[in-house]
């Protein structure tokens, strides 16, 4: 029986569903960041569930600054701390990176809500003097 998770999207279902453009798709896949499941009889990049959901971690982690290269570690992490087979070390040394970007994460939405703030403060005030600016 074939799961919901293993059904194939192209590239243009992915791009829809994760607010992606193609281009910045085949980017990820260019780069090894996440490689298609499979390839059509066409040549076709086929992507599941699993790979949409790669697809949004990087999504959520490119607005807070992370490199690529810390992209890349931190799925590769994930994917050990998910997989029962690794090793005790790799564990432990996944989880600790999977802390380090929690951190660093924490720390960019903190940067975000004061930058947001100081938005809100100057929409309010231009707000104002543009309402007393009306004669």
């Amino acid at each position: 029986m074939v799961e919901d998770r293993d059904l194939h999207m192209q590239i243009g279902e992915v791009a829809q569903r994760t607010e992606l453009s193609i281009r910045t798709v085949r980017h990820y896949d260019d780069v090894g960041l996440v490689t298609p499941s499979a390839r059509s009889v066409g040549g076709f990049r086929l992507y599941t569930e699993t790979d949409i959901e790669r697809l949004l971690v990087i999504r959520r982690m490119k607005p807070l600054d992370f490199t690529l290269a810390e992209m890349k570690q931190l799925l590769e992490s994930l994917d050990a701390l998910s997989d029962s087979a690794s090793d005790v070390d790799a564990r432990a040394s996944a989880a600790a990176f999977v802390r380090q970007c929690h951190a660093k994460a924490e720390e960019s939405c903190n940067n975000l809500r004061r930058q947001l703030a100081y938005a809100e403060e100057l929409t309010e005030l231009l707000s104002t003097r543009a309402a007393a600016a009306q004669i």
